[in-house]
């Protein structure tokens, strides 16, 4: 797959052209996001992505073609159904705008290459992790399926890492993680005679997936700024509601998608921190 090094970048190529093209990529993106809105709410209930017509959830009516507008219809409707003026959740317009926002992010960094569309894919597959674990406190298996099947463009087409930083990447952080989630249910099912685990299999499962697209480096930067950012919610969370369960994956997947654009960039700037001579 031809590349165009740089080509974002170079100070010889038409801000018009740039401007016009990141314009494409997240209208590209938001168009991406749409779906995945679907996905997000119909897959958890094994209801079929493609065969039934969006609708208002409140009314059941149809709705009309020039409402499915990603972002721009929810605005010019001003959140509220055209039918039963029932108020639109916002998080439709957040999903959309999110994927374009991450597309335009992920071209930004790696340019226009390969690992940049494959990388888009990636970050879609995440906003669908994050919000429907969210929803359900649950990982679709199907979904974790995809982001490991990305693994083989990956290898093919980028020098992202090797095949061995992509084996031992799958179980630096999975294997950990499943350890502590069998200690953890056991220690929970002794004490609160409750059947759950700290760290849950579908966080394992998506740590392997992403360990194994990732490498080594990047997934262990993944893991470790998705842990501090879950610490800091839930200590937020705690003192709102109470509650000390939360689903892990929404901030697992911020975790994965940074260590995608920077990952080893993170990596090698903290061990050259740690390697530099002391003067």
């Amino acid at each position: 797959m031809g590349e165009f090094k740089d080509m974002l970048h170079d100070e010889f190529v038409s801000p018009l052209f740039v401007i016009s093209f990141y314009t494409v990529i997240f209208l590209v993106g938001i168009s991406v996001g749409s779906f995945l809105n679907v996905v997000i709410l119909r897959l958890p209930r094994d209801e079929s992505l493609i065969k039934r017509s969006s609708h208002c959830m409140t009314c059941g009516t149809k709705i009309r073609a020039r409402d499915l507008i990603p972002v721009f219809s929810w605005l010019a409707l001003k959140g509220r159904c055209h039918s039963c003026g029932e108020k639109i959740s916002p998080r439709y317009p957040i999903v959309e705008s999110l994927n374009g926002i991450l597309f335009v992010l992920t071209f930004y960094i790696h340019d226009i290459n390969a690992e940049s569309i494959i990388t888009c894919v990636l970050m879609s597959l995440l906003v669908v992790v994050g919000f429907m674990d969210w929803d359900t406190m649950e990982i679709d298996e199907r979904i974790l399926g995809l982001i490991a099947l990305l693994v083989i463009p990956s290898l093919i087409f980028t020098n992202q890492a090797s095949v061995e930083q992509r084996i031992i990447g799958s179980l630096v952080i999975s294997v950990p993680f499943f350890i502590i989630g069998e200690i953890s249910r056991s220690f929970i099912r002794k004490k609160y005679e409750e059947d759950f685990r700290a760290i849950e299999l579908g966080d394992t499962l998506l740590m392997i997936a992403a360990g194994a697209y990732l490498g080594t480096k990047a997934v262990i930067v993944s893991a470790l700024l998705g842990i501090v950012i879950a610490a800091v919610a839930g200590l937020v969370n705690k003192f709102v509601s109470g509650e000390s369960k939360f689903a892990f994956g929404p901030f697992l997947s911020i975790g994965i998608a940074i260590g995608a654009l920077w990952g080893n960039d993170i990596a090698e700037w903290y061990i050259g921190l740690l390697t530099a001579p002391v003067q």
